[in-house]
């Protein structure tokens, strides 16, 4: 297929339609610096907390897997097919992707030993393995806005790009939705946010103005409340 029209790809305020991606990855910057701060405010002992916070741990990785397991399926053999030259930095992307993995792992076998007791010292493990893991990820965010997606939207249609996204949507789990949308809205600006809204069905929008909203407040001040006297 031939690259999409400069025309078809202008959703948010002028920029191409690859935009939204960053607006998504500003979601997985801010979990990715509040989880280890999270774990660290977990009192000694405090094994009802330390559940909680390990949940949010692992619905944040199923999150993160999902988004990338899109990509590794959909954009990076797209790119190969369409661009010669390029290959060093689909390998480079699909590296990272992998120290990520890698990452995942460590954060996985730490949280469940913290939350059985909350112990401190495999609390601070924990908290160290999700640090190493926020570098990887900023690093790869930071290849993928500034490199990956200029070329994706030279090479990908919209329509492509739809299916993209529609894939990620598909792998939320139905009771997530309106926490991810309120995550992926929390640092939008107001256009980005228009964006997003005006491309949900309607029964998720009535859902997101009539319960929505409140909801994804309350989880963050019952999750984040722990910090506000840091």
């Amino acid at each position: 297929m031939s690259p999409s029209s400069t025309t078809d790809q202008l959703p948010v305020a002028g920029r191409p339609y690859t935009h939204e991606m960053v607006v998504v990855h500003r979601a997985f910057r801010r979990e990715s610096a509040y989880l280890p701060r999270l774990v660290r405010a977990v009192p000694d002992g405090a094994t009802a907390r330390a559940t909680k916070v390990a949940d949010h741990v692992r619905a944040y990785l199923a999150g993160l897997h999902s988004h990338h397991s899109v990509e590794d399926e959909l954009v990076w053999p797209w790119l190969r097919e369409r661009t010669a030259g390029d290959e060093v930095l689909i390998d480079r992307m699909e590296e990272q992707h992998q120290r990520i993995d890698r990452s995942f792992e460590a954060v996985t076998e730490w949280v469940s030993a913290w939350e059985r007791v909350a112990d401190p010292v495999a609390g601070e493990e924990l908290a160290l393995a999700l640090d190493e893991h926020r570098a990887a990820l900023l690093e790869h965010l930071d290849d993928e806005e500034e490199v990956v997606l200029p070329l994706v939207a030279a090479q990908l249609t919209v329509a492509e790009w739809d299916v993209v996204g529609r894939r990620g949507l598909e792998q939320i789990p139905r009771n997530r939705l309106l926490l991810t949308l309120g995550a992926i809205l929390e640092d939008a600006t107001p256009e980005e946010r228009a964006y997003f809204l005006g491309r949900t069905p309607l029964i998720g929008r009535v859902l997101w103005q009539v319960v929505g909203r409140r909801r994804y407040a309350a989880a963050c001040r019952a999750l984040r409340g722990p910090l506000d006297g840091e």
